[in-house]
């Protein structure tokens, strides 16, 4: 499995980070998401993304984001019997997508606070 890269924590270790994917943070964290529920293949994941966040991936968009991640060790490929290739989340990809949502909660929760502050 690939090691993932990304910037290192205040010990020194590397830590996963989805800011290295730049324009593909976005269907990343979207993807991240929906393996975190467990092992799914691009049409699944398109029909769940679109589910939850009402957003619909371009199957480009799709498959450019989970060969990125994959290069990153964020998720791996899953034997399967038929033509599909499932993919599922790695700990470290689980790991990436928690502090990526934590920091994004915090961004969230500023925003709301300073727009109840100005704008009621």
């Amino acid at each position: 499995m690939a090691k993932a890269r990304g910037s290192r924590d205040r010990a020194g270790k590397p830590s996963e980070s989805l800011g290295t994917l730049g324009r593909y943070a976005g269907p990343a964290t979207l993807i991240l998401a929906s393996l975190a529920e467990g092992a799914k293949h691009g049409y699944a994941l398109t029909k769940d993304i679109e589910a939850f966040a009402g957003v619909r991936l371009a199957p480009g968009t799709l498959y450019e984001a989970l060969s990125r991640l994959q290069g990153q060790g964020l998720i791996e490929a899953v034997a399967s019997d038929d033509r599909r290739r499932p993919y599922r989340l790695t700990a470290a990809g689980a790991e990436a997508l928690r502090a990526h949502l934590d920091a994004q909660r915090r961004v969230a929760d500023v925003g709301l606070h300073r727009l109840a502050g100005t704008w009621g």
